[in-house]
């Protein structure tokens, strides 16, 4: 069964659909505007809309085109006069998945609901056996020569069939979501949902909302009871991604789902249970937020009964070019291509750019090389320009070293001079303590 929106300013319509369609199992929404409907998608996600052309304010061929930004994987079926066809055509246009023209009949509604329920299952059947088949560079496995990495993966291997709360903890796009469902994938619970959080999508009632689940009208936009991702990893794993983002007034809730495994519903005062294993992930220094009164200690070290480090894609050389002749061979298939090589030139840039975005820039970046190359060796000017300048020119974003691989240079550098930790901290202008910290952090 489906979860629909019903977007219609005649109130017959909007009580005929729902009546019908809550009868044949489907959970339903009935909206009389669009922008009532676009508060609602906020906070809730449905996979069919029945959008009627013709509303007050805001036209629903606008609010397709909006639905269209917002929530890709809705299908909508646009309703419209008999005599508006050309209008309903457009819709198409816009991404719309069929039409019915008033007046209908519940058959011609079941009908086209039908058979969007069956082309979305088509299109999730396609997706799992892409995800078996590794079609998706890096995405179901670790590509790595690098000792350092080994060592990660062995260790999560050897945990991952218990069920202790596990911290990962590297830069943005150093394949931390990609170890979550690894673990995941080798511990016990693998049959179970892995569920997913995002904790920087969110401002932090939705994000509450998102975790714990809420009860109807607990906020703008709640028009219905929704159960929550932690609800959703019932018998499975939940992770948790960038937890250092998350507000403080949150952490407390965490700690006693981890503590206790039982929460609330935004909303709602029952205590629920739930047996799931933790997993969360930060780019953030978590020691330093605890330091400094941003993160609870006791969640810190709750979450942190193993952590396991992913080094920066600069400090694993090995990968680099072993990564790079991977995703060269994934994209031409994806792509039709047939791209041989990359130029002593692009191999030279590929070892000594500092990838500030990891192996996430470094598939990006050969991904875009394999779509503008037009024949069978990828060269400099294949890549992307910012990462290129002229020289002379003037400075471009690429330029430009972020403030954490300047920080950890400067450690370095500190530190190869061979002199005691408080001489050096104080040469940096630091705390012996941060210095020592740090140190731990870069693995040195």
């Amino acid at each position: 069964m489906s979860r629909i929106l019903i977007l219609d300013d005649d109130p017959h319509i909007l009580r005929t659909l729902e009546i019908m369609l809550h009868g044949d199992g489907h959970d339903t929404w009935s909206m009389p505007d669009a922008e009532a409907a676009l508060e609602f998608l906020e906070s809730q996600n449905v996979d069919i809309a029945l959008v009627d052309l013709q509303l007050p304010g805001m036209s629903g061929l606008e609010f397709l085109k909006k639905l269209r930004d917002l929530h890709r994987d809705t299908d909508a079926i646009i309703i419209t006069a008999h005599g508006s066809i050309e209008s309903a055509v457009d819709a198409m246009k816009e991404g719309a998945f069929d039409y019915l023209t008033k007046p209908f009949t519940p058959e011609q509604v079941r009908h086209r609901i039908a058979r969007v329920e069956q082309v979305r299952g088509y299109r999730s059947e396609v997706s799992g056996l892409r995800r078996r088949l590794g079609e998706t560079p890096y995405a179901t496995e670790f590509v790595t020569a690098s000792p350092d990495v080994r060592h990660v993966l062995e260790l999560a291997r050897t945990v991952a069939d218990t069920d202790t709360s596990i911290l990962i903890t590297g830069e943005s796009g150093t394949g931390k979501g990609l170890l979550a469902r690894m673990i995941h994938t080798w511990s016990p619970r693998t049959k179970g949902p892995f569920a997913v959080v995002d904790c920087t999508s969110f401002q932090e009632t939705l994000l509450e909302s998102e975790l714990f689940g809420h009860k109807k009208g607990a906020f703008t936009g709640a028009v219905a009871d929704k159960p929550g991702k932690v609800e959703t990893a019932d018998k499975g794993t939940l992770f948790l991604d960038e937890i250092g983002e998350v507000p403080l007034t949150l952490q407390g809730k965490l700690l006693r789902l981890i503590e206790e495994k039982t929460f609330e519903r935004l909303g709602d005062p029952a205590a629920r249970t739930i047996d799931a294993r933790i997993i969360a992930a930060t780019n953030r220094d978590l020691d330093e937020m605890v330091a400094d009164g941003a993160f609870r200690k006791d969640l810190f070290y709750r979450l942190n009964v193993v952590e396991l480090t992913l080094p920066p894609l600069r400090r694993r050389a090995e990968d680099i070019t072993l990564l790079a002749h991977r995703f060269l061979m994934e994209y031409n298939k994806a792509h039709g291509r047939q791209v041989e090589s990359f130029g002593d030139d692009v191999q030279a840039f590929f070892l000594t750019h500092a990838w500030p975005g990891n192996v996430r820039e470094l598939s990006n970046v050969v991904e875009r090389a394999v779509l503008v190359c037009p024949g069978r060796t990828v060269r400099l000017e294949h890549l992307p320009a910012r990462l290129l300048p002229e020289k002379g020119g003037q400075p471009q974003p690429g330029d430009i070293m972020t403030l954490a691989v300047m920080e950890e240079t400067l450690i370095r550098k500190a530190l190869g001079l061979g002199l005691a930790m408080e001489d050096t901290a104080g040469i940096l202008g630091i705390d012996p303590s941060t210095l020592y910290r740090k140190k731990k952090k870069l693995g040195m």
